[in-house]
């Protein structure tokens, strides 16, 4: 099994060596982040965004299970450590530019990825044209109902990554 040290990324060379290459050279912002689409493996369905530094897209490479960096709590996040709710990769991909990540993943356990118990932390839509004026604005719910309860499983701490 590999390990932190034998991985390491190409150095950004060339916009031919980043986009037509076999080269693995990711782009971190001035932050050291790098964005994270996660999708369900078999049915598309976007679960989460979220960010990886390059300890944390190490991390998942290495143990196949999607691990992110928490901006607000400024830490590494192995999705599911608490929750059980693992997400195990069955595909990473880098966009053409190589600045986005796409993980692919199968949800263990209920199958939720959001920390307030929908299936997927997008669970709300926001109204368009006309529909925005006429809901005033209203976020609608998508998903209406919660696949866990979220003080079952993480207690009544508040959030930490909420503002």
């Amino acid at each position: 099994m590999a390990n932190m040290t034998n991985i390491t990324f190409k150095k950004r060379i060339s916009i031919e060596q980043v986009e037509e290459a076999h080269d693995f050279a990711p782009k971190f912002d001035p932050q050291g982040l790098i964005p994270v689409v996660t999708t369900d493996y078999l049915s598309g369905e976007l679960l989460m965004h979220g960010y990886m530094n390059e300890e944390a897209l190490k991390k998942t490479i290495i143990l196949g299970e999607a691990v992110y960096y928490s901006r607000s709590r400024k830490t590494l996040w192995h999705k599911g450590a608490t929750s059980g709710l693992t997400q195990v990769v069955k595909e990473l991909r880098i966009d053409d530019d190589q600045d986005c990540v796409w993980l692919r993943v199968e949800v263990q356990g209920n199958g939720a990825s959001c920390h307030v118990g929908y299936r997927s932390c997008f669970y709300r839509s926001v109204p368009t044209k006309d529909k925005f004026e006429q809901t005033d604005g209203r976020l609608v719910y998508e998903e209406d109902e919660k696949v866990f309860d979220p003080k079952e499983v993480y207690g009544d701490a508040p959030n930490p990554t909420i503002l």
